[in-house]
């Protein structure tokens, strides 16, 4: 039996978490996402906030990277000025993450960006980001669900051939695409829902969170690229 592709999976840092008794500053991730790696059958470790200068060692000892959901992009990455709706900046995030997908692409490692990972692919390859659109949540603290079309003959199509319904939280989107991505998937609205880099390599960024859901179409498509199938 060969063994389960080892996946790093990017995380929050919190000021202030709470569980049980404690109070404290914490790295942590939504159980989602090591579920859904689990379930699609890798190995999930988590990659809390570092120095990036160690990304490309970090990403020598994984099979596949997965970057997280989360806060906002800062709008300095893409050179915009900061739109009242941005939230606050996760500095330490944006500075380990861009570096994670910059070791992860120089190395051909496969990587999968969700929600927040999606759009730091596309800020990583030189491309903008809408700052606030409406209809893409639930309401506050709360995931919404719309449909999304695959664009035919894409990585994603592969996995996802028919227009599905998706698990949604998100008041940003891709604007300008980065250098060398295409869209493969686009909510009703137009909004970019799925991008990825064709060529060596498996590279793909989604917008939604199959992480709040049952389908693991998407995760096997790492997993399987991960394991060399």
């Amino acid at each position: 039996m060969s063994s389960r592709p080892l996946i790093g999976v990017s995380t929050y840092l919190e000021s202030k978490a709470r569980w049980g008794v404690w109070e404290l500053d914490a790295a942590l991730l939504p159980v989602g996402y090591p579920r859904l790696v689990q379930d699609a059958g890798g190995i999930a470790v988590m990659l809390p906030p570092d120095d990036p200068a160690q990304a490309a060692s970090v990403v020598s000892r994984l099979d596949g990277v997965v970057i997280a959901g989360g806060p906002d992009v800062e709008p300095v990455r893409y050179g915009a000025e900061v739109h009242p709706r941005t939230g606050p900046p996760a500095r330490e995030r944006d500075a380990w993450e861009l570096a994670l997908i910059q070791a992860a692409l120089a190395s051909g490692t496969p990587l999968l960006g969700i929600c927040r990972g999606m759009q730091l692919l596309n800020v990583a390859l030189g491309g903008t980001l809408v700052q606030h659109l409406d209809g893409h949540t639930g309401g506050t603290g709360s995931f919404g669900a719309h449909p999304v079309e695959p664009v035919p003959d894409t990585l994603l199509a592969s996995l996802v051939p028919d227009k599905d319904t998706v698990p949604t939280y998100h008041h940003q989107a891709v604007d300008r695409l980065g250098e060398g991505l295409l869209v493969s998937a686009r909510a009703e609205d137009g909004t970019v829902e799925a991008v990825e880099r064709p060529g060596p390599g498996w590279v793909l960024g989604v917008q939604w969170h199959p992480e709040m859901g049952t389908d693991l179409r998407v995760m096997r498509g790492l997993i399987d690229a991960s394991s060399g199938s």
